[in-house]
């Protein structure tokens, strides 16, 4: 059974635990009595309630003493809430700790605007240093927990909430800078997929468009995003950036700053705040984020991609 992003981190930690005795598991409030690492690891396992900004403090000093330290809440409470602990353990101290943050989005949903984070990738990926990561599917994020796990450099790492994916086919062990879903011509419009939920629906909407090209970017931090540009850059001139996040601060908008002689669009939460309640998939219809608005954008794109040879 493929497992879903946060317990896909919490099943690799665990297993990782067992040979390496540095990394421990800080947790607020949001372990459950059958935490898996908890089980194996009782001895490296911490809950600190619901104190974020006291658990990344904390986890900086486990790894100024050479522990490698994992720490794991709702995404609005890990980037927002402790916001400065953020900034100053993983940014300026370069403390090796490594922050997972599930319900990224509106995963919460029916919890409610408390308990959404549409901004997190526009502060972390304003912090220098911190290697920011948005895995699509069980191995992917296994793949990520590991490279955190042996760096031992600052990781932000946004999942959801409960929903399982299959990972996109590769055939490296190492995860690419850019996944390619689906190919088509050089002319053609390419979809660019970010996070569980943009990369859903960027799947769907190729299925509706085979003639769409669809990348796949699971690093999102400044530096791996410029060279991630570069290959997107050498395939195609026009994007449609597809992410659960605002529209400020987000991938599309770093593309577009990147990527001067492409055409780069959005397709995100928009600014609106969700009115009403519903499950994961309706929030995000509320906010404008569904398939309909990402067929539409990619229409339009093909409507007004370039028609001549982009400047090299």
């Amino acid at each position: 059974m493929t497992l879903s992003g946060r317990d896909a981190y919490r099943a690799e930690l665990t297993a990782l635990a067992a040979e390496d005795e540095r990394i421990v598991c800080l947790e607020a409030d949001l372990g459950g009595k059958n935490h898996p690492f908890q089980q194996a690891h009782p001895d490296r396992f911490f809950n600190l309630g619901i104190a974020e900004g006291a658990m990344l403090d904390m986890a900086a000093g486990m790894a100024a003493a050479g522990y490698r330290p994992f720490v794991s809440t709702f995404a609005p409470f890990a980037a927002l809430r402790a916001a400065e602990s953020v900034k100053l353990t993983l940014g300026y101290l370069a403390a090796g700790v490594t922050v997972v943050a599930p319900y990224a989005g509106v995963a919460g949903a029916w919890f409610g605007t408390t308990h959404h984070c549409l901004e997190d990738l526009a502060l972390l990926r304003s912090i220098p240093g911190v290697t920011v990561a948005a895995p699509y599917g069980e191995r992917d994020m296994r793949a990520v927990v590991r490279a955190a796990a042996a760096s031992g450099r600052p990781h932000y790492i946004r999942t959801g909430r409960n929903a399982a994916y299959e990972s996109l086919p590769r055939e490296d062990a190492e995860l690419p800078l850019v996944s390619w879903a689906r190919t088509a011509a050089a002319d053609a419009v390419c979809l660019v997929s970010v996070g569980e939920e943009g990369t859903r629906l960027a799947l769907e909407a190729a299925g509706e468009r085979p003639g769409l090209a669809h990348a796949h970017l699971t690093y999102l931090d400044h530096h791996r995003l410029q060279l991630a540009a570069m290959e997107l850059a050498d395939r195609h001139g026009s994007f449609v950036v597809v992410e659960e996040h605002r529209a400020e601060g987000g991938v599309a908008e770093a593309l577009a700053l990147l990527l001067p002689h492409c055409e780069v669009r959005g397709v995100n939460a928009g600014h609106r705040w969700p009115a009403e309640g519903g499950d994961h998939h309706e929030v995000m219809a509320q906010l404008g984020l569904d398939l309909p608005a990402v067929l539409g954008a990619a229409d339009l794109a093909t409507r007004m991609r370039p028609r001549r040879p982009l400047p090299a």
